[in-house]
């Protein structure tokens, strides 16, 4: 086990905390351990028939536009920390989508070796489309629907590479074998 000896904040923002930790380890020795804290966020399946939606984007950290499921947090503070009323909300903002059936599929630790955020993954089904309310950052985003086949050739093509839309779909594939 672990033991937390002393706790220093190094830098915050209104997404996240960074903190460098000073630990002992079982073995009685002391180490650092950095931790970046961000709340918890929502991943969305939007799937009808055979097919899911997806959204793509630019992402910064990576410099390049990756294709992902709908997916978003609070800002940390947020009042609103329901994570069905999160995916409910980004699902709404980045495709216009709604949904009358959601199903809550499981929780993802996003990187437990350094980091303490989760991510809550839901099934949206029984669509109605709307217009997107995206935020200034989601300007660039585009949208399409992917069938099986599709879907394979995002992800062999390095099209798709966020861990959490990849462990997102593996969640999915559990809940409804042959699924896309």
């Amino acid at each position: 086990m672990i033991r937390t000896l002393r706790s220093r904040q190094v830098y915050r923002n209104p997404w996240m905390t960074v903190r460098e930790d000073t630990v002992e380890r079982a073995d009685g020795s002391t180490g650092l351990y950095g931790v970046v804290d961000k709340p918890d966020y929502a991943l969305v399946i939007p799937r009808q028939d055979d097919r899911v939606h997806l959204v793509e984007q630019y992402r910064y950290p990576v410099a390049g536009r990756y294709w992902e499921f709908p997916q978003g947090s609070w800002p940390q503070g947020h009042h609103g920390t329901d994570p069905l009323d999160l995916a409910r909300t980004e699902l709404r903002e980045e495709t216009g989508l709604r949904a009358d059936r959601m199903t809550y599929l499981g929780r993802l630790h996003v990187a437990y070796g350094y980091s303490s955020q989760g991510c809550h993954v839901f099934l949206a089904e029984q669509l109605t489309a709307g217009r997107p309310e995206r935020e200034a950052s989601e300007a660039d985003m585009v949208q399409r629907w992917a069938d099986p086949h599709e879907w394979r050739e995002l992800v062999r093509s390095e099209r798709i590479t966020d861990t959490a839309t990849l462990a997102a779909h593996a969640l999915l594939t559990l809940h409804t074998p042959g699924a896309v």
